[in-house]
């Protein structure tokens, strides 16, 4: 683990990790108002991986303790329905997927959709993201790193399995025809 213990240290990190929290709202925002379908795989792709390393750095943290025992108000909850059901327009038809619940205690199998786990990320990041911006760089740290390790970055990772995925049989999956006349075109070039 590494150890990060210093509040000045702890401040640092939180004040990097806002960035990352917004690119990857404003990319999920903007991939559910439809402006690009053609791109909204690649570019949920490249946001959940850059949000993941984010959590990772976390995750690898010593565990963050704030002062205060109980957490403190961060105002009201921002409503992430409209941003969940964006995302499934946009996604239909490939929204849903299967997963194993928890690959290490067995091979129970249960259903998941990429728009839900995405708003259940944004929701630990706004909340998080509310901390800071009332100064309380700690807490949002702390935020950050509980939910990361709870439930927000099983959900990043499930995600961003189904995302490349996706993307691997939009890009493979040819016809044979279509396929051969590609490898004609790149060997004549």
């Amino acid at each position: 683990m590494v150890d990060v213990t210093t509040a000045s240290d702890l401040q640092s990190v939180s004040a990097a990790v806002v960035p990352q929290a917004k690119r990857f709202l404003q990319t999920c925002a903007e991939v559910a108002s439809g402006a690009a379908p053609e791109a909204a795989i690649p570019l949920l792709l490249l946001a959940t991986s850059d949000i993941l390393g984010a959590g990772a750095r976390l995750g690898a943290m010593v565990d963050v303790v704030p002062s205060a025992r109980f957490e403190p108000d961060a105002g009201e909850e921002t409503d992430l329905d409209p941003l969940r059901l964006g995302l499934a327009q946009v996604l239909e038809g490939i929204d849903e997927y299967v997963e194993v619940i928890d690959p290490v205690l067995g091979a129970e199998l249960g259903g998941s959709s990429i728009s839900a786990d995405l708003a259940t990320i944004a929701s630990a990041l706004t909340q998080g993201l509310a901390h800071f911006e009332a100064g309380n760089e700690i807490e949002a740290l702390w935020w950050w790193q509980f939910s990361y390790l709870s439930i927000w970055g099983e959900r990043a990772a499930s995600t961003l399995r189904v995302l490349q995925l996706i993307l691997g049989h939009l890009r493979l999956d040819v016809a044979d025809d279509v396929a051969a006349e590609a490898e004609y075109d790149a060997l004549q070039s």
